[in-house]
């Protein structure tokens, strides 16, 4: 049998050396990094810190029984004098820090707006007062 001898196709393509660089491992590497980075970071908390200014000192006695009040007007009292948001927070800070914390009656105006309220349970309810009362509620009974 004669030996055949192959020649190459001259008008085929020869295979060209590529060019471009690889840039899959490069992007394995950034996407390693950016989840180590994720990871370092820290949770973000729903804390922020507000300084408020007021006096650490109560201005008014703290007694056995306290009562906070909340005006038609949205004034709001400490045993029937009024205070500033800054004062009530000293006063429950106050009341909080006692051994036997005094009980705080909350009563509001049936004309009090509701924001004022619940801006002032949050306070008493961030400055740590475990003794709690909601007070005339009866009022609010009957509907007219």
């Amino acid at each position: 049998m004669p030996y055949a001898v192959r020649r190459p196709n001259l008008y085929a393509r020869r295979p060209q050396p590529i060019g471009t660089i690889n840039v899959t491992p490069f992007i394995d590497v950034l996407l390693v990094l950016l989840i180590m980075l994720i990871l370092a970071i820290p949770a973000p908390v729903n804390v922020t810190e507000v300084d408020i200014g007021g006096t650490s000192t109560p201005r008014y006695p703290v007694l056995e029984t306290n009562a906070l009040t909340i005006d038609g007007n949205d004034r709001i009292a400490w045993n029937g004098q009024r205070v500033s948001t800054s004062e009530l927070r000293a006063q429950i800070a106050a009341a909080s820090a006692l051994r036997v914390q005094p009980l705080l009656r909350f009563e509001a105006d049936a004309r009090a707006s509701y924001e004022t309220a619940a801006r002032t349970i949050a306070l008493i309810r961030e400055e740590g007062a475990d003794s709690f009362r909601f007070v005339g509620n009866e009022k609010f009974r009957d509907f007219d």
